[in-house]
């Protein structure tokens, strides 16, 4: 429970309780609509009410452990004001304070801070012009942007192989990719590790009262709806940023892979109204989209058929949402599968698969799919065969 001391809590100590840090002092108000810098102690002032106690500590569990210690004052404004401490857990469950009150946090300094910052150090010695890595200096926020992508891609593909050790070496790839590209937009003076550290957590803070402020939900569909009404609001109290539909795709036709941004693009103009009624007319436009894109193939005019072609491929976007599957999911499943299957054809020949017979290859291509075939297959169309020619038989034809 909390300790409660009768002498006054020396001033000057809190302020030099963190070296290089200078003592923040702030009205509850601003804590509340920005995050605490935990670099530096702090305190924050002007808590008038139990109800606003609970307000701060439900923010400052965002960045804090519910086991930190925490000081609580009676008013600084008498010679020895009374003093308490506790943790954050147990901070409102004091009965006799006397309102306002304010409250001390010591500076905060875990191993993962201190890991990150390392990290931050090796990186800034790299582009350090006298000493520095050549390479290291040559970048760009440009020229990494490519490396972004990459180590995305491949962190996923880790967590889906579920191979902890990988997933956490991936992990710090695409970890050091935000550390350098913070790195040189500090040194362009534009901004740095620290300012994206705390506008993400701002954010998070702001979209979610549920958790740090009052708001009562009874479903992650709440939630979801309340993220994107407080998402839809900063946009609107921002001028710059655009306000419609069509702005907003163009952003996520910008940024995204194109089959992710195929959906994205599908669940947002659906939710707007632009939607069919039901899956059937969805298939419909399937089989139209389909006949126009088979057409398209007997003109010589590659542009008409690669835009029928997108057409039919956004179609098929459409009944994955429908039937809410993940359309870029199921292409790297089956890319997968492809991979494996090549692999077992490898394994099960002496010869470059370039010298083997059309036959010689569908043989070894049906054993490889029986190989991998899961014990029970549901009554799902079949994959074709890699379409060797034109006259290749697949899964529906006669071997």
């Amino acid at each position: 429970m909390l300790h409660h001391e009768g002498d006054c809590l020396n001033m000057e100590t809190m302020a030099n309780s963190s070296v290089d840090a200078k003592l923040q002092v702030m009205p509850v108000s601003d804590l509340l609509s920005q995050p605490l810098s935990v670099q530096a102690p702090a305190l924050i002032t002007q808590i008038g009410s139990e109800a606003t106690l609970h307000t701060l500590k439900a923010a400052l569990q965002a960045q804090l452990s519910l086991q930190q210690s925490v000081t609580l004052l009676d008013d600084l404004n008498t010679p020895s004001p009374q003093v308490y401490h506790s943790t954050l857990e147990q901070v409102t469950q004091h009965q006799g304070l006397a309102f306002p009150v304010s409250l001390y946090i010591s500076a905060q300094v875990s191993a993962s801070a201190i890991a990150v910052q390392q990290l931050a150090n090796v990186v800034s010695h790299l582009r350090e012009p006298d000493g520095g890595c050549p390479w290291d200096l040559a970048q760009t926020p440009q020229s990494l942007t490519p490396y972004i992508l990459e180590e995305a891609y491949e962190t996923v593909d880790a967590i889906e192989q579920g191979d902890t050790d990988h997933i956490a070496d991936e992990l710090g790839d695409l970890l050091l990719q935000i550390v350098l590209q913070a790195q040189i937009a500090s040194e362009q003076q534009n901004f740095t590790l620290q300012t994206i550290a705390e506008a993400i957590t701002a954010k998070l803070i702001r979209r979610h009262p549920h958790v740090f402020g009052d708001l009562k939900v009874d479903s992650i569909d709440q939630v979801h709806a309340n993220w994107e009404q407080i998402k839809a609001d900063e946009e609107q109290s921002h001028p710059d940023q655009p306000t419609y539909l069509s702005h907003k795709l163009q952003r996520y036709a910008r940024s995204l892979p194109p089959l992710m941004a195929g959906l994205k693009l599908s669940e947002k103009t659906a939710a707007s109204g632009l939607e069919w009624e039901t899956i059937d007319g969805v298939w419909a436009k399937f089989y139209e989209e389909l006949a126009e894109f088979q057409e398209a193939l007997l003109q010589d005019d590659i542009a008409h058929q690669q835009d029928e072609l997108g057409d039919l491929i956004f179609t098929l976007v459409n009944i994955a949402r429908w039937c809410q599957l993940d359309p870029s999911k199921a292409l790297r499943s089956t890319n997968t599968k492809l991979i494996e299957r090549v692999s077992h054809i490898e394994a099960n020949t002496s010869k470059p698969l370039t010298e083997h017979t059309l036959q010689e290859l569908d043989a070894l291509w049906q054993q490889a799919k029986r190989q991998s075939a899961p014990a029970i297959t549901p009554a799902t169309p079949a994959d074709p065969s890699p379409g060797l020619d034109a006259n290749h038989t697949n899964d529906k034809g006669a071997p």
